[in-house]
């Protein structure tokens, strides 16, 4: 097979899981796009990365930098060589996904009513309790199908032998899924022919069978419910995504103000009446849902709409108070509810953590923090973490006052290495460390997971943190058939 400098040039992280590359050379799944790209010169490659950042800013695919109070929109950063899943792996992937799903979803259903689990032991109820997302406003409180969790986004890390882990579950209001479609659009452009060259699995029916489960969803048995899409507006930094997804799903975007509850049904405003609400994809956090019963200074939601929720007027995507399980100190116990309510050992490892709660884990952490990863509990987008490998001392003494002050509110991890892949950079390839986020929708019929994901890339030569936020950006994920 011809390689081109760059390949021959292309130099593996030591102790770092490659995508690309083993002890023998390239990885036989990724054949077919080396041997396609050694034909490209770095002058062609370059020009696809600047028609790709053309097709970015002229879609207004860009997401949003809070610094110094203000909002500064960026370009998402896409990097072009594709990160490859072989069909094997993403049958794992993909099984593990809905094992953890299925439990998650029957520990907030059993949180919400008996709480079983902690009557057993096996989750305290002291954590529980603590976590500001579990709202009692949800106790009893019957959900259609008995499905919390209607949209998840897992994120996935391989360590330095390759094996998958979970990061974190993100069920409130994943986001992300606009530039995973978007990424396979814009490489449908860069490489017309090597997708169908290669059996690429598609992404595409992501909307599809989001609205079909949205639809499902109706409390009311009509041919046509009224599904809406829920913004906070086009200050949030995933406005790009509401757009896409409302249009793409032929479905109204609203905000707090195009709404209003009255006989405890939801209505939106038109310019013929109202016209009552059925479904809401909502991606507004729960604090601001109703200034009625969570903040009552927000406008972001809509007032009497939990009162609406309860009744069983209207259907809410995903439900509210899912925050309990995902936050990070109950984490921890997933892999005891697999085994608890499913009766089934995990198939997906959880990463090893300690809970800083805990004063013999808090002990052991301080002790070997450098090697550690410090994270809040309920933060996310790569806010408030202490990477301890990169740390000052003072960064450290500090970081651990905090700790002290509410040592419940933190977790440790030791650092994963997370594997690396292949991204141009310069005119060259270069390995950068990558996760994976994919996108289950959980309806009625079942649990649904288009093939692929977000991978995010800590575009940073040397740093594991792969938030946009953060300076990460993203590639196309391709899953083989």
């Amino acid at each position: 097979m011809q390689e081109s400098a760059y390949f021959n040039e292309y130099y593996p992280i030591t102790g770092v899981w490659d995508e690309m590359y083993e002890n023998n050379g390239i990885r036989s799944h990724y054949s077919k796009v080396i041997e396609y790209l050694s034909r490209e010169s770095s002058d062609d490659l370059t020009r696809k990365e600047e028609l790709a950042k053309r097709l970015f800013m002229s879609q207004g695919i860009t997401f949003t930098v809070y610094s110094s109070g203000e909002g500064i929109e960026k370009i998402f950063p896409f990097d072009i060589i594709p990160r490859i899943i072989t069909a094997d792996e993403w049958c794992f992937v993909e099984k593990g996904i809905k094992q953890r799903l299925r439990a998650l979803n029957l520990f907030l259903k059993d949180i919400y009513n008996n709480q079983f689990i902690v009557k057993d032991g096996k989750v305290p109820i002291d954590i529980i309790y603590s976590c500001p997302h579990f709202l009692r406003e949800m106790y009893r409180l019957d959900v259609p199908y008995d499905i919390y969790v209607h949209i998840a986004g897992i994120d996935l890390i391989r360590d330095y032998d390759g094996t998958f882990y979970v990061l974190e579950d993100n069920l409130r209001t994943p986001s992300g899924v606009s530039y995973m479609l978007e990424n396979r659009e814009i490489t449908k452009r860069l490489f017309p022919d090597l997708l169908p060259h290669c059996g690429v699995r598609s992404v595409m029916e992501y909307p599809s069978i989001l609205y079909k489960n949205l639809l499902s969803l109706s409390p009311r048995q009509i041919s046509n419910p009224t599904i809406v899409l829920l913004s906070p507006g086009i200050y949030n930094s995933a406005y790009f995504e509401h757009t896409t997804l409302a249009r793409l799903m032929g479905v109204e975007l609203v905000e707090g103000r195009d709404l209003v509850v009255k006989d405890q049904k939801v209505y939106m405003k038109t310019t013929v009446g109202l016209q009552q609400v059925d479904v809401i994809y909502r991606r507004v956090d729960d604090e601001f849902l109703d200034p009625l019963v969570f903040n009552p200074s927000s406008i972001l939601g809509v007032a009497g709409i939990m009162g609406a929720y309860r009744k069983g007027n209207v259907a809410i995507v995903n439900a509210i108070g899912n925050g309990v399980a995902d936050d990070k100190a109950i984490y921890v116990y997933v892999p005891e509810m697999i085994k608890y309510y499913l009766g089934e050992e995990p198939i997906l490892k959880n990463v090893p953590t300690y809970q800083l709660g805990n004063d013999d884990e808090r002990e052991h952490v301080f002790a070997n923090i450098n090697k550690m990863v410090v994270k809040k509990t309920n933060e996310s987008g790569g806010y408030g973490m202490l990477m301890g490998h990169a740390s000052s001392e003072e960064e450290i003494d500090k970081y651990k006052k905090e700790i002290l002050k509410a040592p419940r509110n933190f977790i440790a991890q030791p650092t994963i290495s997370l594997s690396a892949a292949p991204c141009y950079i310069q005119g060259a390839l270069h390995p950068r460390r990558i996760d994976l986020r994919p996108y289950a929708l959980v309806g009625p019929d079942g649990i649904e997971i288009v093939p692929g994901g977000l991978t995010r890339v800590a575009l940073k030569e040397g740093s594991l943190v792969v938030n946009s936020s953060q300076g990460g950006g993203s590639k196309d994920t391709w899953v083989l058939a």
